[in-house]
């Protein structure tokens, strides 16, 4: 067994993962589990940069986590960033901050990488499982960017689009400066054309109608799974491997974009950093299931995060 530290920082959110790995198997052994809600992505598709208080609040996350690394003794440390630091021109502000706390320089990865560590946490434990078939299509629905990545035991064909529920939020849903509650007709066409045309971006590369099964990663399809299946609170155990059909799925779109604020903040398992986002990703998730022709998605908890962790452990020995 090796003992690794995992943490994928991306647009919305910061996630820590230390767990015993053992390469041969690939059996991770979760020790501690945690994400915080960060908003890195703050502004940066209007700016172009990270601001100052989405930093901060990065940062913090990482001084909380570094305490808990030490304190479960892990070897080795890997620390990954997604799409809002990939696009910022301040980035190394950003790079500099988390040496000083966590003593490791961020990774800042390509979408294609992002893929890969994503279809590896996704799939590893699937082989043989309740009859899902091959090939799997892999979509990773993250705040700033969504991943797309078909495979059998390897992956096949990736594409990363700039499409996340906190872009599509900002891009198409905020006016004045809060979200509108809720939107109009007209900004959520603009949003689903503008999803569609991320759809076509990734078909170019990624042959999305040739999966057999649809495995949806990331907060925003745990929160879809979380509603359909009307949880009392958040729970990891229920969410993992369970399927939510195509028409469930768009029932709780259609809910979630005529709904106000304080409906969607009434939900007990959402998140409340996910409540202002939540819409846009669904309608993300909604709008992959209508173009492949899912009739339901496979809901998974392991994602990324776990991809790091198998690779980093891999790598020691």
């Amino acid at each position: 067994m090796t003992r690794v530290a995992a943490v994928d920082c991306g647009t919305n959110s910061i996630r820590l993962l230390v767990a015993d790995a053992d390469p041969a198997t690939g059996e991770l052994t979760d020790l501690d589990r945690r994400m915080t809600i960060v908003r890195l992505g703050q502004g940066v598709d209007r700016t172009g940069r990270l601001a100052p208080e989405a930093l901060e609040r990065t940062f913090a996350a990482c001084r909380e986590y570094a305490g808990v690394i030490k304190a479960h003794g892990a070897g080795r440390l890997r620390f990954v960033a997604t799409s809002a630091s990939r696009d910022a021109e301040n980035r190394d502000d950003f790079v500099r901050g988390v040496l000083d706390i966590l003593g490791v320089e961020p990774e800042v990865i390509s979408g294609d990488q992002e893929a890969e560590f994503s279809f590896t946490g996704a799939t590893r434990e699937l082989a043989g499982r309740d009859h899902l078939d091959k090939p799997y299509l892999v979509v990773d629905i993250g705040g700033g960017s969504t991943e797309f990545v078909v495979g059998d035991d390897h992956v096949r064909a990736a594409r990363s689009v700039d499409v996340g529920c906190v872009r599509m939020t900002e891009r198409h849903l905020v006016r004045d400066g809060a979200v509108t509650d809720p939107p109009t007709a007209e900004q959520v066409a603009a949003m689903r054309a503008d999803i569609e045309a991320a759809l076509d971006l990734a078909e170019r590369t990624v042959p999305l109608r040739e999966a057999r099964t649809l495995v949806g990663l990331a907060g925003s399809v745990t929160s879809v799974s979380a509603i359909a299946q009307e949880l009392p609170r958040y729970d990891s155990a229920a969410i993992h491997h369970s399927r939510v059909s195509r028409d469930r799925v768009r029932e709780i779109t259609d809910w979630l974009l005529a709904s106000t604020h304080a409906e969607r903040a009434a939900v007990p398992s959402l998140h409340p950093g996910r409540v202002d986002v939540i819409a846009a990703g669904a309608l993300t998730l909604l709008s992959i299931m209508e173009r492949t022709g899912a009739e339901e998605v496979v809901v998974s908890e392991h994602d990324i995060l776990d991809g790091i962790a198998f690779h980093t452990a891999a790598e020691a020995r």
